[in-house]
């Protein structure tokens, strides 16, 4: 899905807009000016964008989040794992270690995110 690759323009602009909104039109003008040197012209364009795929909307002079930062990044990841690794989780982790050594505190981690799918798998399974 597309909409789920942005430049990196387009990142970091979504980034701003997620520390803010909701957010008026005018702010986020000022925002973009004071961290990119964008003009107007280029704030909207932008924005134009970002709410054509579904990120972000505006609605009376303010931009709201239509997926928060989290869940995008969770549809990214999500993408990716299908896109080069045929949605398996598991296989991503062996070719990620594979040329990448887990620390003490990266297993424990990832032990603890199994429990706890274990655990919800029991309470609903």
């Amino acid at each position: 899905m597309e909409t789920l690759k942005l430049g990196e323009m387009e990142r970091r602009f979504a980034n701003l807009i997620w520390m803010h909104a909701p957010v008026s039109t005018r702010a986020l003008v000022e925002l973009a000016a004071q961290a990119f040197g964008w003009k107007r012209t280029t704030t909207y364009t932008m924005l134009k964008r970002l709410c054509e795929r579904g990120l972000f909307a505006m609605q009376d002079g303010r931009v709201k989040a239509l997926v928060t930062r989290q869940e995008f990044e969770a549809a990214q990841g999500e993408q990716f794992l299908s896109e080069h690794f045929g949605g398996s989780l598991p296989r991503f982790l062996a070719a990620f270690t594979s040329r990448n050594r887990l620390s003490a505190r990266e297993i424990e981690e990832i032990e603890a995110l199994i429990e706890q799918h274990r655990e919800e798998e029991e309470e609903h399974g």
